[in-house]
């Protein structure tokens, strides 16, 4: 088990494997690292260096009371890319996880960073107000934080079926994914990820975005129904200086699981033309 401490003392908890040019992936809410286990076996495959963390108070990370906020998280990123020395690093974030990149990258800057991909990501904004009327209203992150504070664990596996996108006719559905979705959530603390709502929600990542020099990769399903692709990619990407946009038809919020084959194949294609 590895671990590095930050700046204000928390342990987070991280998996380092392989060996060649670093890909960092950042994970969505409320899962942890163990969501990338598909892509870090395929890029370690390929020669490529794969790490993973648990946001703080998610999967194995320290569980804290206070600092669940984006800030926070970024500060943490940028940690544990020091505390490892990577160079030239490819940056990967889904959903909660891309805006963590995005703030770091606005907060701390590009030079460890050679380019990014960010997947059903929630960049610029999820909630909607005057100035971001595709977001979606307050009152549907309200209900999640009634549901992740009353019986997080039912929640959790109500969440599953929309997030992969198994509540459509005709769709694969495994109940595998469903049970790691839920097993991960679990391992997070309550207080943390309740906290983590408002980041994911209603934090605006539009200064972030700008802020991005180095090529940035949406992929973003069409069919989204946790991150709306309209709100999303399809705004964040004319926010970045070099940013484009890879749309799945009928994609999940959880495409790179549902997808992986078809997912790897365009990161890998993305970072190999760098």
């Amino acid at each position: 088990m590895s671990y590095i401490t930050t700046s204000d003392g928390v342990q987070i908890f991280y998996k380092d494997q392989g060996q060649g040019r670093p890909i960092l992936f950042s994970h969505g809410w409320p899962l942890s690292a163990d969501a990338w286990e598909t892509q870090m076996l395929f890029f370690g495959q390929k020669g490529y260096r794969v790490i993973a963390h648990d946001r703080r108070s998610h999967g194995r990370s320290q569980q804290v009371w206070d600092g669940n906020n984006m800030d926070r998280y970024a500060d943490d990123l940028h940690d544990l890319i020091e505390a490892l020395d990577l160079k030239d690093a490819i940056l990967i974030g889904h959903s909660t996880g891309g805006g963590e990149v995005a703030h770091y990258l606005g907060r701390h800057g590009t030079a460890r960073v050679a380019a990014v991909v960010l997947a059903g990501a929630v960049p610029p904004l999820m909630a909607k107000t005057e100035a971001n009327p595709e977001g979606l209203p307050i009152d549907v992150f309200d209900s999640i934080r009634a549901g992740v504070a009353s019986n997080r664990s039912q929640f959790f596996k109500d969440l599953a079926v929309p997030f992969y996108s198994h509540n459509r006719e005709g769709a694969t559905v495994s109940q595998g994914l469903q049970d790691a979705f839920w097993l991960q959530g679990m391992a997070g603390g309550i207080k943390g990820l309740y906290d983590c709502i408002h980041e994911f929600s209603e934090v605006d990542y539009t200064d972030d975005l700008k802020k991005i020099d180095v090529p940035v990769l949406f992929i973003h399903g069409d069919d989204d129904q946790i991150v709306p692709i309209g709100a999303a990619a399809e705004k964040a990407v004319k926010l970045t200086a070099k940013g484009t946009l890879k749309v799945y038809p009928g994609g999940s919020h959880g495409l790179a699981e549902t997808e992986p084959e078809q997912f790897n194949h365009d990161v890998l294609a993305f970072i190999s033309s760098l």
